[in-house]
């Protein structure tokens, strides 16, 4: 561990937020910093690094393990550091009372960090939600006047390399096929969003998830379930139109009202479930029941995220572009009754039929695009033939990231001619989107600019 950053020569790997934010922090320290990027023109290429030159090495979270350079920092005899491990030797630092809440998951976890931001500030705590949304970690540990709780949003990627931070408490709120690509197996996956247990004082876990509850074993401190069901003694779920904790309070024979259904916006299951997730990392530092309601109440989930971007004619246009893999698709189709499916992109080596399999019922028909099209193509021949299939090209005068919007709006005309009074259709693509939108925000962004054009005529 470095305690003393000054004169320190550090190579940074990656060029991108969470390398550029150590890059600040380290320099402001004194530390000496060389950043390599195979993309970046500002940067080094790792092909020219000479390791020798160096006391520490900084792995940003989208580096493989097996990059020839990470390999070779691995087998040389540097200090291999981290974003979270900096920020906590920071924090440890500058401010030792601070405490860290945090979750990992394949879906929810942005408006999960999000809601327990809202709550612990609605009780009039400093908090702010970090990591993979809003500030990276090590901003939020420099800030200028400490927060009293950060809540951290992390992935597979971060929590690979992550080994120091402590947690008050840590949350799981379901694992599912997602960057194995990156990974290279799903028990790999599994066991790099279970390690942010290693250093957790108690879990907050998802009982309505299979994977989770298999491998719950494995933490051997308090353990929190949280369910849509009806909570045993020590957990939290749901009883009729209430959300109950079971787990917080003096009697766990006795069952405490957190809020009402009502209360949660969408109040669809996945989004009940984060609200639970959040409610259980809320009361592991004593926050109230009311002040959990209240925050709640007031809290609507960012753009891209089952948002509604235009109803008309009993048809609603529904943009979930965050369902960046099968298993938010799942959840976001099966929402809906009658569904005109927007799916496609960069599958990230998951598998397409289980999410065919489950929502078959619910989707009228697909409208297929992007990369990976074929694999969603290939499940619904094979589980679902019946269900209607459009595969929608690029436009010739469509690039990623240009000013034409034409293969957005090419899927929209396309979806119009599909729809009946009570469909819904939704973009819930299953997949990355790199491929052809610069992001899941970008890909949103020209669903709605398409709806308001082809189907509102704004």
């Amino acid at each position: 561990m470095l305690n003393n950053f000054a004169d320190q020569r550090f190579l940074i790997l990656g060029a991108g937020v969470t390398g550029s934010a150590v890059a600040s922090s380290l320099r402001s320290r004194g530390g000496l910093v060389t950043i390599t990027d195979d993309n970046a023109q500002d940067a080094q290429r790792p092909e020219t690094i000479n390791l020798a030159n160096f006391d520490a090495v900084v792995i940003s979270p989208g580096w493989r393990q097996d990059h020839p350079l990470v390999v070779k920092a691995l087998s040389s005899n540097l200090h291999i550091l981290n974003e979270i491990d900096l920020a906590w030797q920071i924090r440890s630092e500058l401010a030792p009372q601070q405490k860290w809440l945090a979750l990992t998951g394949t879906n929810g976890k942005t408006t999960t960090v999000e809601m327990v931001a809202k709550i612990l500030q609605t009780a009039g705590l400093k908090a702010v939600a970090c990591g993979n949304v809003g500030d990276t970690v090590i901003e939020a540990v420099d800030r200028e006047s400490a927060y009293d709780y950060l809540v951290l949003e992390l992935s597979s990627f971060q929590l690979h390399w992550a080994k120091q931070a402590q947690f008050v408490s840590a949350a799981i709120l379901n694992i599912a096929d997602d960057h194995l690509d990156w990974h290279g197996t799903f028990d790999a996956y599994a066991d790099a969003k279970f390690s942010i247990l290693d250093r957790a004082d108690i879990a907050i876990l998802n009982a309505d998830d299979e994977q989770v509850v298999l491998r719950a074993n494995r933490f051997t401190g308090r353990k929190v379930f949280f369910s849509l069901d009806t909570p045993a003694p020590g957990e939290i779920g749901v009883v009729e139109e209430l959300l109950v904790d079971r787990a917080f309070v003096a009697d766990p024979l006795e069952a405490a009202m957190i809020c009402e259904l009502k209360d949660i916006t969408p109040t669809v299951p996945h989004n009940v479930s984060n609200a639970l997730a959040a409610a259980a990392l809320a009361r592991t530092v004593n926050v109230s029941h009311e002040h959990i309601q209240k925050a709640l109440q007031e809290f609507k989930p960012g753009r891209h995220r089952i948002e509604t971007v235009y109803a008309s004619n009993l048809v609603s246009w529904v943009n979930d572009s965050k369902a960046t893999n099968p298993h938010a698709a799942s959840a976001s189709l099966m929402s809906h009754l009658s569904v005109v499916w927007i799916a496609g992109g960069l599958a990230k080596g998951a598998d397409m039929s289980s999410l065919v399999q489950r929502c078959k019922g619910r989707i009228k028909a697909a409208i297929l695009i992007g990369a990976d099209r074929q694999l969603i193509e290939d499940a619904l021949q094979e589980h679902a033939p019946d269900i209607p299939r459009v595969l929608v090209d690029a436009p010739a005068d469509y690039t990623r990231g240009g000013d034409s919007n034409s293969l957005m709006e090419a899927v929209v005309s396309q979806a119009a001619t599909l729809v009946a009074p009570g469909d819904t259709v939704l973009m819930a693509p299953a997949c990355a989107s790199m491929d052809q939108f610069i992001s899941y925000a970008d890909r949103g962004d020209r669903f709605a600019a398409a709806v308001r054009k082809v189907v509102a005529h704004e």
